[in-house]
């Protein structure tokens, strides 16, 4: 559960982006069973619903849907709640939605392995994960973004399961740490794939 600038919890639902996209849950089906804030239950046993619909709010997901599939730009229609007990505001999400970042988990994922672990070059990892296809001239031969990733990634701030880079560790070096663990956290059944692939998929639920 994270917390954005508004001061609304974000709350990852079960349903992950491609199947909340085709088939947008109900008002029931994302409802969460608790709201974070005071713990009061969403639906008590022969109480009324404290939990309620506050609306919807449409967010953007930036980054490719799949490791070999170009980047795009997707929105997806995140479901708001408000909980009677303490008037805390929650927004559901489909599962790789971050707060506050505009790039999906696997996205992320997937560009700190292209930099970090396939050592791949900045200005490529953008060809590959960013949506944009005109950028500015300093985007040209980097991408600060992914910096911030991996600066983030070391400060804890992104990822924060994954193991500590430790001090002495480059942006790079946290970004193959962060990058490694994602891989390791991906479905038994992706270990034929390239390492890369393997982080995209871990991070969308690790995330």
């Amino acid at each position: 559960m994270l917390r954005n600038r508004s001061g609304r919890s974000v709350i990852q639902s079960a349903i992950d982006i491609k199947r909340w996209q085709q088939q947008p849950p109900s008002v029931v089906e994302a409802r969460p069973a608790r709201c974070p804030a005071c713990g009061a239950a969403s639906c008590p046993l022969g109480g009324a619903i404290q939990l309620q619909g506050h609306g919807r709010r449409e967010r953007q997901v930036w980054g490719p849907a799949n490791p070999d599939q170009p980047p795009e730009v997707i929105s997806v229609t995140a479901r708001r709640y408000r909980c009677l007990c303490c008037s805390a505001v929650l927004l559901v999400v489909p599962r790789g939605v971050l707060g506050r970042r505009v790039y999906s988990a696997a996205a992320i994922g997937f560009a700190l392995a292209l930099w970090g672990l396939a050592l791949a070059a900045a200005a490529e990892v953008r060809r590959r994960v960013g949506p944009a296809r005109i950028v500015g001239q300093s985007a040209v031969a980097g991408w600060a973004t992914l910096r911030r990733w991996a600066r983030d990634v070391a400060q804890r701030r992104l990822f924060a399961q994954a193991p500590d880079p430790g001090p002495a560790a480059s942006l790079r070096q946290s970004a193959a740490v962060a990058a490694a663990s994602l891989a390791a956290s991906a479905d038994p059944t992706t270990r034929a794939l390239p390492l890369e692939h393997r982080a995209f998929f871990g991070a969308a639920h690790a995330a």
